[in-house]
């Protein structure tokens, strides 16, 4: 009797997960798909290129900057532009090096300065970028772009996005940068990251009018400074970890037209060798997402476990004990690596990556786990050496990012 009730549990877990898995396939935006990238556009006029102020917040990026920093001051951009690199408290000479690769390439103009540690309430990325915008205020330019300070553009980059913001009278034009995976556990984990934030945020649903789901990319945000100045922005979201979505909200929520989609030409040129590096870029603000409630950690844990590690543990259940739950785990996993080959196109990897899909989530649901812990524990979320154990505490100095 209790053989019997062990392997109903099974099968209508495993019918569970696969109608979630068919509701996710067509319910949810098409979020599998990665064919949003640029929207349509059109150039402006030669004298007609609007002005644009590029600020790069940057802590300890040394190691990153010389592969990165070259391509924005190298941008074949009609308009004016500069560029601003916040050197937010380096201690490995980021602003020298950002001050002589402009000496040694030349291009845009570079200003580099500092903005002090940031005040209780204040991330310390956000300062850096409030320290950014309003020196480019000076400038009265009709955009911003925010970018990481490891993400490289194509030459053409800023001319794109310009083209496409203006074309479709956007406020935000996103692009997820392209992430590096050359080593093994970066292409078993980073395309999965996207994949996922895509699956959270449907690109498709935040470019449309009137849709709630809001977010962007923070490596590559083009900005349009009056609906930055409409929405208060850094100010309003001063407090956020997860600082590209919260933009995106306070933009979309003032009335803003934004877009967000994968790009084809700039990419994060940041490593993430080990697995512990990635467990640290993904669990140091994993539990922000969800607001720091045990309840959301639960029904999230609960999800993953449904969605993404039934169906290969009732295919094997089932292939001893029932076929209804062999049949509907083997669906599921099937539908679930179906809608992870795009992205494994996107990343030019092997299709064979696509059934260990449930051995990456699975990961990602310790790393989720974890950040919790972390936060409990007092550690909080974590960017650059600075940790937050409440949105308005002072940043604990002196912690590993």
């Amino acid at each position: 009797m209790g053989q019997t009730a062990r392997v109903s549990v099974i099968v209508w877990s495993a019918v569970g997960s696969l109608a979630a898995w068919l509701w996710l396939l067509l319910g949810q935006g098409f979020f599998w798909r990665t064919d949003v990238r640029l929207p349509p556009r059109e150039d402006p006029a030669p004298d007609d290129w609007p002005s644009v102020c590029v600020v790069v917040p940057a802590r300890d990026e040394a190691t990153v900057l010389s592969a990165s920093l070259p391509s924005l001051l190298a941008q074949d951009y009609p308009g004016r532009a500069e560029v601003f690199l916040i050197d937010d408290g380096s201690t490995d000479g980021t602003g020298e090096l950002a001050r002589e690769l402009s000496r040694r390439h030349g291009g845009l103009p570079l200003t580099v300065a500092s903005p002090g540690e940031p005040p209780a309430g204040w991330t310390g990325k956000l300062w850096a970028v409030r320290h950014g915008i309003g020196l480019a205020r000076a400038r009265v330019p009709e955009y911003l772009l925010l970018t990481d300070a490891d993400i490289a553009h194509a030459p053409d980059s800023l001319r794109h996005l310009v083209a496409a913001a203006r074309t479709g009278g956007f406020d935000v034009v996103s692009q997820m940068a392209r992430l590096r995976v050359e080593t093994r556990w970066e292409r078993l984990v980073v395309p999965a990251f996207v994949y996922f934030f895509a699956q959270l945020y449907p690109f498709r649903r935040i470019g449309r009018r009137g849709a709630r789901t809001a977010a962007a990319a923070g490596g590559c945000v083009l900005l349009r400074t009056e609906a930055a100045e409409r929405a208060r922005i850094p100010d309003a979201i001063r407090q956020a970890v997860i600082d590209d979505v919260a933009l995106a909200r306070a933009v979309k929520g003032g009335g803003g037209h934004i877009w967000l989609g994968l790009a084809e030409r700039v990419d994060s040129v940041r490593p993430y060798p080990l697995l512990r590096d990635l467990w640290r870029m993904v669990s140091r603000s994993a539990y922000a997402q969800l607001r720091h409630n045990p309840l959301v950690l639960l029904g999230t844990v609960a999800g993953l476990a449904l969605v993404y590690l039934v169906p290969p543990v009732a295919l094997a259940v089932g292939l001893v004990a029932s076929s209804p739950a062999a049949v509907a785990g083997g669906l599921a996993w099937l539908v679930m690596a179906g809608t992870y080959v795009p992205m494994l196109r996107y990343y030019r990897l092997p299709l064979w990556l696509a059934p260990l899909l449930p051995f990456t989530a699975f990961l990602y649901l310790l790393m989720t786990v974890d950040s919790a812990v972390q936060h409990h524990r007092g550690r909080g979320a974590a960017w650059k050496g600075r940790t937050y154990t409440r949105p308005d505490a002072v940043p604990d100095e002196g912690r590993p990012a």
